[in-house]
């Protein structure tokens, strides 16, 4: 009657609360049955009802695998677990197990229940015991019970000495100093012969191996015998039902046997000979049809790989890997592609015997295969299969996923310049890859290309007339267009003229209006970026010198930037417009041929570069997509454009005085670019006023003062010491209408903080410093504060300014300007006016973040310095 009342009573059987469970249709339906059981258990509990106790638990147990608390009935697993009936023994340690772990303190006191029933006479209640003991036992338990477990594997019983086997793993991983307790119980348990036995016994050698050195010489001077035993037994013993899986007798002993065997044989010569006649046998005989006998097959394998085994059984285990790699199951594949990774180092010639059937794995359906055999490729690589591999890579390429291309390309580049067997097969295989995968080639591959080809003047004309083609073919291309246009540009004559022809080359007919075409269409392609552009106004403005009839029409081409968007783009539209038409008498000596750079130094920078990034971009918050780790304001990496400056304007003046240099990913580019080269002025030009002539053409108003560093015009923030750039077209205008009579300022004068930019994002304010005995240095503190209701990220700040000043920009203090107001940015400004008292401070100003994703862009000028900068 009281059950009809009340479903949730203490005497409610465990699958009715199950079906009251399962029958909730919602969470809280579900906590409510749950919170009224628990209501009902707590009442008995206090009650101390012992009819349904171990009902109870069973109800606590699934309760707690629901995940509802369950802390209450800790205590009444220790009262079922000191009945002493069997099966409230069997709830109270399965609850024991599930709801207590070693780290609760109430473990303590189920100690002394441990040690009775483990000297029970009843070998099922001992066997509970050792259960419990090996799933939750504590170091302090495996001390206090360690000489119980240790009697128990002599028991005769099987299932007991199972069970004290695999306890004894867990005493022995709690406890490493009692693994001596255990060396010669654990050696004759390799005597028995029922397989469960075995198979406990064995690993439980394996851990007393990891745990102690001395239990490691015991058991190889002591087991080795009786492993081979075991291992030659169970491969020639004839069906049996009770252990065969697919034909195969009992692989889990077969596999657990073969792993101790490689712990005892690592290391040892003399093991591992003793093993050698056993693996062989085993690697001939297991059949590799069914999935169990490969997992026998794979252990085998890395027991031969593990040991110091012969030679002829080291090809004996790659050859089973080489049958690997032509099984169908995609897992089988993979792992065989991962062990032969690991083969390489022991015997590589064994490996390459398999190279075709690798080679065939790089163009697998499957991605992990794909990836994995690609990169057993490149460890395969040598001189003298290098380029049959390449060839086989790079026809790949062509054909491959557009998600693998990445990787493929990754690759062959690093074996191209890994093994360049000959400049002209380099040359080859570079231009191949640019051809078909050109928008996947990292930057300093290409750059490493054009510096190679600087060297190489016996394959300028090679390299052109075969990057013109490739131009005309594949334009789509970013990184093939840009080294074809950098080519066209410094060794444009060659193609036209058919200069260095090879042997084997076929002439072409090129007209100079050809070549100009080839790089107007790579200059007004849709998806050129900045860098591609820039460099293609480079390129065209050199062709003007080369191909004096196209001048005007490349006058032309270049003029319809001049109101381009883009400030680079601007700038380089109207400097290189006024050197076409104003300074025709400097313009062939400043357009010459880029002078030889220096590979060795390159490769150098290059390498310290790569080293340098590493630990950058590990410890960095955040990395884009292109991989690059995003660096805090004022050393953010630099705008692709500046870098693309081919022409190097500023390098007739004299050399800047750069600050301590640092490695950066861009230190190398600008070597390549010939950005800060202090050779002396080419011959044929001015060397005494084309500086001047150079201030006339950019409109700076007056010649800088002799005896004052020049600097550059523009600064990015991370090379504003080292690297000039051309000042954009607004400073030109602006500097132009400043006087040049302005008064000193008084040196102990305090300057007051000034509002330098506001828009309705964004407000800039500066305050000044200067220090005693040097007017002409200012140091600038600029605050940044975001006006929006959303926060900026990635904010990087630039500035411009004319080149009698100096610039240097300190890292900002972050790269992300909390929204409305909640916070600023600070960063320091180092400027040096170098005709101070002549002609006062001026600067334009450009700041570029990211609003939920979302590229900005904001710049202006600053025309309101205090008197006297």
């Amino acid at each position: 009657m009281d059950l009809a009342i009340n479903p949730f009573s203490s005497g409610t059987r465990l699958r009715d609360m199950i079906r009251a469970i399962r029958a909730c249709k919602t969470a809280a339906e579900e906590r409510a049955v749950v919170r009224r059981e628990c209501a009902a258990i707590r009442a008995a509990i206090s009650e101390g009802d012992q009819d349904y106790r171990h009902r109870n638990m069973a109800k606590l147990m699934f309760i707690h695998m629901l995940g509802y608390p369950t802390h209450f009935g800790q205590m009444e697993c220790l009262k079922l677990i000191a009945a002493a009936g069997f099966p409230e023994k069997r709830i109270g340690y399965l609850g024991l197990m599930l709801l207590l772990d070693e780290r609760q303190e109430v473990l303590m006191l189920v100690t002394n229940s441990l040690k009775q029933d483990l000297n029970h006479s009843n070998q099922f209640i001992v066997g509970l015991a050792l259960c419990a003991l090996g799933n939750i036992c504590s170091a302090e338990m495996a001390r206090d019970l360690a000489p119980e477990v240790e009697r128990l594997l002599q028991n005769r019983d099987p299932n007991t000495k199972k069970k004290a086997a695999l306890c004894s793993i867990r005493i022995v991983r709690k406890v490493p100093d009692l693994a001596e307790n255990f060396m010669s119980a654990a050696a004759s348990l390799l005597k028995e012969k029922h397989h469960g036995v075995l198979i406990s016994a064995v690993q439980l050698c394996t851990e007393l191996c990891k745990a102690s050195t001395e239990a490691l010489e015991y058991l190889r001077k002591n087991c080795l015998e009786g492993l081979v035993r075991i291992l030659r037994d169970v491969s020639n013993s004839s069906y049996a039902p009770e252990y065969d899986v697919a034909g195969i007798t009992d692989p889990f002993l077969h596999i657990r046997v073969l792993k101790l065997m490689r712990t005892l044989g690592q290391g040892d010569a003399d093991c591992s000979e003793y093993i050698n006649d056993i693996l062989a046998q085993v690697s001939t005989k297991t059949e590799s049809n069914k999935n169990a006998g490969n997992a026998i097959l794979y252990e085998c394998v890395e027991t031969i790989m593990g040991i110091e085994a012969t030679s002829g059984l080291r090809v004996l285990a790659i050859n089973i890997l080489g049958r690997f790699l032509s099984n169908r199951d995609n897992n089988i594949r993979y792992v065989a592609l991962n062990m032969l990774m690991k083969a390489i180092a022991v015997d590589t010639q064994a490996v390459q015997r398999h190279r075709a059937t690798i080679l065939e794995c790089v163009k697998d359906a499957d991605v992990s295969i794909r990836k994995r055999a690609l990169e057993l490729v490149y460890l395969l690589v040598n001189d003298t299969n290098v380029k049959p591999l390449t060839k086989e890579l790079v026809d790949y390429l062509e054909v491959s996923d557009q998600d693998f291309k990445e990787d493929l390309t990754a690759k062959i580049c690093s074996i191209v310049e890994k093994f360049p067997q000959d400049k002209l097969w380099y040359l080859d295989q570079m231009f191949r890859v640019l051809s078909l995968a050109g928008n996947y080639v990292k930057d300093d591959v290409w750059h490493a290309l054009i510096v190679l080809m600087s060297n190489a003047s016996e394959l300028q004309g090679y390299s052109v007339r075969l990057l013109y083609k490739a131009l005309l073919a594949c334009g789509e291309q970013e990184s093939l267009v840009r080294v074809a246009v950098w080519c066209i540009g410094e060794y444009g004559e060659m193609l036209v003229n058919n200069i260095s022809m090879l042997d084997m080359e076929e002439p072409i007919t090129v007209t100079e209006s050809d070549a100009v075409d080839a790089v107007e269409v790579a200059l007004k392609r849709y998806s050129a970026d900045v860098t591609t552009r820039a460099m293609c106004l480079v390129s065209l403005l050199k062709l003007s010198s080369r191909f004096p009839p196209t001048s005007e029409r490349i006058k032309e081409i270049v003029a319809q930037n001049k109101g381009n968007t883009v400030l680079e783009l601007q700038q380089r539209s109207i400097e290189f417009s006024s050197i076409i038409q104003r300074h025709q008498s400097i313009k062939s000596s400043l357009l010459e041929r880029m002078p030889v750079l220096d590979e060795a130094n390159y490769l150098v920078k290059r390498a310290a570069s790569t080293q340098a990034t590493i630990p950058s971009v590990k410890s960095a918050p955040a990395v884009t997509p292109g991989g690059q780790p995003k660096l805090p304001n004022g050393v953010a990496k630099p705008p692709p454009a500046p870098l693309a400056d081919l022409l190097d304007l500023s390098s007739d003046d004299t050399p800047v005085t750069a600050s301590a240099p640092t490695t950066t990913p861009n230190d190398f580019l600008q070597d390549l670019l010939g950005i800060g080269l202090t050779d002396s002025p080419p011959a044929g030009g001015a060397p005494s006023t084309s500086t001047d002539i150079l201030m006339d053409l950019l409109s700076i108003g007056s010649t800088p003062v002799q005896n004052g560093p020049p600097t550059s015009n523009f600064v990015p923030p991370s090379i504003a010491e080292t690297k000039p750039v051309a000042v954009t077209p607004q400073v030109v205008d602006l500097l132009d209408g400043l006087s040049s009579s302005t008064s000193l300022p008084d040196e102990t004068a305090a300057y007051p903080t000034v509002t330098a930019f506001q828009s309705a994002t964004l407000r800039i304010t500066f305050s000044f410093k200067k220090q005693a005995g040097k007017p002409q240095e200012t140091t600038i503190n600029a605050t940044f504060t975001n006006l929006a209701t959303t926060t900026f990220t990635d904010f990087v700040f630039q500035a411009a300014v004319p080149k009698f000043i100096q610039l240097r920009l300190d890292p900002a203090s972050s790269s992300t300007l909390p929204a409305s107001g909640n916070g600023s940015v600070t960063q320091s400004l180092s400027v040096t006016n170098n005709q101070h008292g002549q002609k006062p401070l001026a600067m334009r100003i450009r700041m570029s973040y990211k609003v939920n994703g979302e590229d900005r862009l904001e710049q202006g000028q600053i025309s309101n310095f205090p008197a006297g900068f």
